[in-house]
C-alpha cells in the first residue's frame, strides 16, 4: 500500500475517535463539574488543559467557562482539535482514500460529517449539551459498524484500527489524569464520598459503568476504577486492551509486509510494560506521573508508525 493511503486511513480513524472522545472529555468536564460548587473556572481549565487546548484556548478567551470552552472544544474552526474540525478532517482524508474504502463506510463518515455540520451550527446550550454529545459518539459508532461490517480484514482494516486505538489510548488516559490530577480538590478528598462520585463520572464518560458493576466490584474507589481503566483486558477502552489491539494489528502488518520496524518493538515494549504492572506499583510511582509517561510513550509510538510506513514519503 503507498504510505499516502496507509497515511489516509491512519489518520480517518484517528480523526473520527477524536471527535468521540473530545465529545467525551467534555461530558466529563461537565458532569464533575455539577459535583463542585465553586471555582467552575477552575474544572474548565483543567478539561481544556487535558485536551491540551489550553494555549491556544487562552489566545482568544480571558476566562475559562463552561460556555467558552464547550463552544472551543465543540464548534471553533480555529481549534484544529475540535469536534468540528476533526471531522471535517476524518472525511477529508476519507475522500483521500476513497477507492480503499467500501461505499458503506464512505457513506457513513459523509452522513456523519453533514450531521456534525448540523448539529453545531450555532453555539451549545447547556440544556442540549447531553443530546448533542451523544449525537457525536453515535455518529462515531455508526462508522466503526460500517468498518467492521463491510471491510477485509487487510491492511486497510490494519492501519484504520491502529489509529483508532493509538487515539482511544490516548483519550483513556487523559480522562483518568483530568479527574486525578486536576479536578480532585484536594488529597484531603481521596476516598470521600466526592472522589467516588467523581470516578463513578469518569466510568461513565467512557462508557464503562455498568460493566464495572457487572463485575461485582464492590467499591467505588480510585484504585478500583484505576485499575479497571488501565489493566482490565476485558474492557475495550482500557490503555491495556488498546495497546493489545494495536499490538495485534501491527503484527498483521509485518506478517503481510514482511518485515518488522521500530515501532513494532515499541508497541510491544508498551504492552510488556502494562502487564508487569499492578495498581499498586502505579499508585506508588504516582498515577499523574504513569498517565503523563505513558501518553509521552503512545504519542512517540504514533510518530514512529508515521515514519516506518513513510505516511508522507
Amino acid at each position: 500500500m503507498l504510505g499516502k493511503t496507509a497515511g489516509g486511513l491512519f489518520w480517518m480513524f484517528r480523526f473520527l475517535e477524536r471527535a468521540e472522545n473530545t465529545a467525551r472529555l467534555v461530558e466529563a468536564g461537565f458532569r464533575i463539574a455539577l459535583t463542585r460548587s465553586t471555582d467552575a473556572s477552575t474544572e474548565w481549565e483543567s478539561v481544556a488543559t487535558t485536551a491540551g487546548v489550553a494555549t491556544r484556548y487562552h489566545e482568544k478567551h480571558d476566562t475559562f467557562n463552561a460556555t467558552d470552552v464547550i463552544d472551543y472544544l465543540l464548534r471553533d474552526k480555529d481549534n484544529m482539535s475540535s469536534v468540528y474540525s476533526v471531522t471535517k478532517s476524518a472525511r477529508d482524508n476519507a475522500r483521500l482514500v476513497r477507492t480503499a474504502l467500501t461505499s458503506e463506510v464512505w457513506t457513513a463518515v459523509n452522513d456523519s460529517w453533514m450531521t456534525i455540520q448540523d448539529l453545531l451550527k450555532r453555539p451549545v446550550k447547556e440544556t442540549e449539551l447531553p443530546r448533542v454529545l451523544d449525537s457525536i459518539r453515535q455518529q462515531s459508532a455508526i462508522v466503526r459498524g460500517a468498518l467492521h461490517g463491510t471491510m477485509l480484514r487487510n491492511d486497510i482494516y490494519d492501519f484504520a484500527r491502529i489509529g483508532t486505538f493509538i487515539e482511544r489510548a490516548d483519550n483513556t488516559a487523559r480522562i483518568i489524569d483530568v479527574k486525578y490530577y486536576t479536578l480532585l480538590p484536594s488529597s484531603s478528598f481521596v476516598g470521600s464520598s466526592l472522589d467516588n462520585v467523581q470516578w463513578e463520572t469518569i466510568l461513565r464518560s467512557v462508557s464503562a459503568h455498568r460493566a464495572f458493576r457487572w463485575l461485582d466490584e464492590d467499591e467505588m474507589t480510585a484504585a478500583g476504577v484505576a485499575r479497571f481503566l488501565i489493566l482490565d483486558r476485558r474492557l475495550p477502552r482500557s490503555l491495556v486492551f488498546s495497546m493489545a489491539t494495536t499490538v495485534e494489528n501491527l503484527n498483521y502488518l509485518a506478517d503481510e509486509y514482511g518485515e518488522r520496524h521500530a515501532c513494532h518493538d515499541h508497541a510491544e515494549l508498551m504492552l510488556k510494560k502494562l502487564k508487569e504492572r499492578d495498581i499498586a506499583s502505579i499508585f506508588d510511582e504516582g498515577l499523574h506521573e504513569f498517565i503523563t509517561n505513558f501518553i509521552q510513550d503512545n504519542y512517540a509510538l504514533g510518530q514512529m508508525i508515521e515514519r516506518d510506513y513513510k505516511f508522507y514519503g
